[in-house]
Formats: structure tokens, C-alpha cells, sequence
């Protein structure tokens, strides 16, 4: 079912898509023909039908989820994108100024105006403000910050002083709060007269007068219970609790392992100061899972769809340049064994399968432990065995696997002349070429992402490229060095 439903929403996002472009493409054609008309009072008639053809436009917009007017932004070219930007409901702004990419909104930031971006960011709650806010003009966040009220404005200014990647980045101040001395019933009566519950409440928080957590109180448990029971025996009493200064990445974990909705931060003194919720932690998880998409294939930044040419080439420079000084090391490696290869020439032709099968066996490996570095997996009390179980694997798969292209080289080279080397001889050189290149690729996988980590960066970042790197060179000069000892 919950397929059925992803399936649904994605084929509604897309007709959105579709019928936005339509109309978009229907308006440029219908005034370009009454542009080209000779009529009287040709612009007063070019004014009305420019406007009729926005004013549906508009209308479409209007029907359309924040989220899906983002998704709409995002696919759409520059010049389409602004004129569908100008067209959004200016209340509307802060929220999808959210929910697009780190690039697509730099573009709708450098197309509006000051007093624009500070009604768009004043409108939105404060971890929303927080997010928003380095993203910026500085003008602007000194104007907006003395537009916020005291409270709200502390709020933001504690929310910008912890790291992006921190709880205290994410959290909200939004939560409602009830004292364990009290009965359900007065609980009840309390949220009724609130009228409304902050989104994703799933709990409420038991502080003592000094704000101090004791507990918290699931609202399934609020409206099951006797009424005249009291809060304190009832509620949790041992909750998932998070401090500010906590990883983001732990936090995510343990609302992936313990099923959490909402879960409370505390300070150094165990009082209340704000929540995190699960929806604010999907949206981590899934920029994270973006980035660590983009790194492992080369780009520094996220990169609009539609950049000029110009930004996506400066973005791809970094590991295009790390990939050509690779790619020559891996070249002279083969200009060593020249004189093999111009002696033997099935070398060249069985090389490359060598340095592959090293390349997927070590990137199949550098992806496991990548995610295990992520998840907080790896630890150095279980580190060794899980390179030991790696070797293990490219021990297997190399006697397997080479076995097997020893076999194809054998019964692809038996007949063809080799210059007195014998095809047994060659299928013998490439099955412990292989073996040996699986090997090098387990350890490859392993320790370049490992040694990324100890450096404090993310493990993801060029792990492949580097692993890459070192099974072609490996495997290059494994084969060739073995063929040029045992059989020229």
C-alpha cells in the first residue's frame, strides 16, 4: 500500500510538472502570434492576453503543495523558473525558499528584493528562520533579526551559534509542556483551551518549575488512561533525550532505531530547551544522503539542473584533476612493461579486465564501509574482523573468479600464436593476477575510506576515486609484473 500511495503522489507531482510547462509554453506561443498581429490597439490586446494566460497560471500554482511548487522550480529552466517564482503567492515564499536545493535557491534569492527576502523569512518559525538565514544576504538577516521580536530573536540567534550539523541546529522551540502533579484530566482540559498542537506532536513534556525534564507523556497514554490519574504515573520516565551539542547523524540513528516522532533536548542541566522531530530529521538525512551522492561522484557542491555553463564546470574541476593525475600514474605503471606488452600482445587485451574486476570488488567494499562509518558501525574493536571478513571474500572471489578467466584466457589464446609462451602458462598468470588484484582492492576498499575518516572528513568524500585509483594501478602492474617474471 505504501508503494501504491509513493507511486500516486510522485504521478501527481509530475502532472503538476507537465501542466505547468504546458500552459507555460502555451502562453509564449499564443502572445508570440499576437505579437506578430497587425491590429488596432495592439498593446492594450497583448496586455489582456499576457495577463489571462498568467492569471491560470497562477491559479495552478495556487492549488499546488509548497513542496510541489519547489519540485516544479527545480525542473524548470532560468527564464521559466523566475516568471513561475513572480507568479507564487508572496506569503508563500519562506516556505519554499525551504524546500528547494541550496542551489535552485540562490537563483530565487538574487531575484528578489530586500524587503521581499525579509517578509519570506519573517513568516516562518524560528528553526526554519535558522535554516534559512545563512543563506542570506547579511543586510538582510541584521534587518529581519531586528524585525523578530525578543523572544523569537534569541531563539534564532541560539539556533545560528550551534554547528550546522549539530542537534541544536535542527531542533525547534515549539513543544508543549505539563507538570507531573497534575491529573490527566486537567491535562486534557489544558490542550483544549491550546486549541492547536504544534505539527508531529506526538508527546508531551513533564518539567518541574525550573523547567527541568522528568519525563514524557505519549498522548495515546493521555486519552486511554484513568482521568483522574495523575501525570507522574503515567507518564515515560526514562525518555530519548538529546543535547544540543549532539551529532545530527546520532540523533538520526536513534530515531531510525527507537521509531521516534518527537524527542526532547536538554541542556547541561537537564532542562527543556527546545525538541527535535522526525520530519526535521528526514530532511537531514536525505541532504546528507544527497551529498554523500555528489561527493562520491566528484562534484563539490550541489549543482542546479540548469547552472550555466561556466558554475558547472568550475564544480567538476576539483576531481577531474584528481582523476587525471591518477589516470597518468595508472598510464606510466603500463608504460613500464612496454617492452612485455610489445612481446606478448594478448597482455593488453586481458589487462583491463584485471583492473575492473579489482575496481568493482574494491568500491563494492569502500560502500560497505562507508555506510558503516556513517551509521557508527565501525569501531576499533570490531574494525580488524571486519577487514578480516573482507580478505576472506577477495580470497573466495579471487579463486573463483579467476579460476574462471584463467579458463577463458586458456581457451581463447590455446590456438593463437603467443611467441612460445603457452596458453596454460597465460591463464595461469591471469587467475593469480586476479587473486592477487581482489586482495589488494579489499584492502583498498577498506583503508580509503577509513584513513578519510581519521582525517575528519566525510568517509564518502573521493573514497571511490582513491579506491579506484589503486586497483588500476595495482592490477596494471600485478598482471604485467607477473607476465614479464614467469612468461618472458
Amino acid at each position: 500500500m505504501d508503494d501504491q500511495h509513493e507511486d500516486k503522489a510522485k504521478e501527481h507531482v509530475e502532472d503538476s510538472l507537465e501542466q505547468v510547462m504546458l500552459l507555460i509554453a502555451r502562453q509564449k506561443l499564443v502572445e508570440s502570434l499576437v505579437h506578430k498581429q497587425d491590429m488596432p490597439r495592439h498593446e492594450l490586446v497583448e496586455t489582456l492576453v499576457h495577463k489571462q494566460n498568467l492569471a491560470e497560471l497562477t491559479h495552478k500554482l495556487d492549488e499546488m503543495h509548497p513542496a510541489d511548487v519547489a519540485y516544479v522550480l527545480e525542473a524548470l529552466p532560468l527564464e521559466d523558473r523566475l516568471l513561475v517564482w513572480d507568479l507564487v503567492k508572496a506569503e508563500r515564499d519562506g516556505e519554499i525558499l525551504l524546500e528547494v536545493s541550496d542551489a535552485v535557491r540562490e537563483t530565487l534569492i538574487e531575484a528578489m528584493n530586500n524587503r521581499e527576502l525579509v517578509a519570506a523569512a519573517a513568516s516562518l518559525d524560528t528553526d526554519e528562520i535558522a535554516d534559512l538565514a545563512p543563506d542570506l544576504p547579511k543586510d538582510v538577516v541584521q534587518e529581519l533579526m531586528k524585525s523578530l521580536d525578543h523572544a523569537k530573536r534569541l531563539q534564532v540567534e541560539s539556533s545560528l551559534s550551534y554547528d550546522e550539523d549539530s542537534v541544536g541546529a535542527l531542533m525547534d522551540y515549539d513543544f508543549v509542556t505539563i507538570r507531573c502533579d497534575v491529573t490527566l484530566e486537567t491535562g486534557l482540559r489544558y490542550l483544549r483551551m491550546l486549541g492547536d498542537l504544534p505539527p508531529q506532536t506526538d508527546k508531551l513534556f513533564v518539567v518541574e518549575r525550573d523547567g527541568r525534564l522528568l519525563g514524557t507523556l505519549p498522548l495515546k497514554r493521555l486519552l486511554v488512561h484513568d482521568p483522574e490519574a495523575h501525570v507522574a504515573a503515567v507518564m515515560s520516565d526514562e525518555p530519548v533525550t538529546f543535547h544540543p551539542s549532539d551529532e545530527a547523524s546520532d540523533a538520526a540513528q536513534a530515531f531510525e532505531r527507537y521509531d521516534l516522532v518527537t524527542a526532547p533536548v536538554v541542556d547541561a542541566k537537564e532542562r527543556l530547551v527546545g525538541r527535535l522531530t522526525v520530519d526535521v530529521v528526514l530532511d537531514y538525512i536525505r541532504a546528507e544522503s544527497e551529498s554523500d551522492l555528489l561527493q562520491a561522484a566528484g562534484l563539490r557542491e550541489e549543482e542546479d539542473l540548469f547552472t550555466t555553463v561556466w558554475k558547472a564546470a568550475k564544480n567538476r574541476w576539483l576531481w577531474l584533476g584528481i582523476n587525471l593525475v591518477t589516470a597518468l600514474i595508472a598510464s606510466r605503471v603500463v608504460g613500464l612493461f612496454e617492452g612485455s606488452i610489445e612481446k606478448l600482445a594478448a597482455l593488453a587485451a586481458l589487462m583491463p579486465i584485471v583492473a575492473g574486476m579489482g575496481g568493482n570488488s574494491g568500491n563494492q567494499t569502500s560502500t560497505l564501509v562507508v555506510r558503516g562509518f556513517a551509521l557508527g558501525l565501525i569501531n576499533k574493536d570490531n574494525s580488524k574482523r571486519l577487514l578480516a571478513k573482507e580478505l576472506g571474500i577477495s580470497v573466495l572471489n579471487g579463486a573463483v573468479w579467476g579460476s574462471i578467466m584463467g579458463v577463458v584466457a586458456y581457451l581463447l589464446y590455446r590456438d593463437a600464436p603467443l611467441g612460445g609462451v603457452t596458453a596454460m602458462a597465460l591463464g595461469a598468470v591471469m587467475a593469480a593476477a586476479m587473486m592477487l588484484n581482489l586482495i589488494v582492492a579489499a584492502l583498498a576498499g577498506y583503508f580509503a575510506p577509513a584513513v578519510i575518516d581519521r582525517f575528519g572528513r566525510d568517509p564518502a568524500f573521493g573514497s571511490a576515486v582513491l579506491t579506484t585509483f589503486i586497483t588500476d594501478s595495482m592490477g596494471f602492474f600485478i598482471f604485467l609484473g607477473l607476465a614479464t617474471v614467469f612468461l618472458l
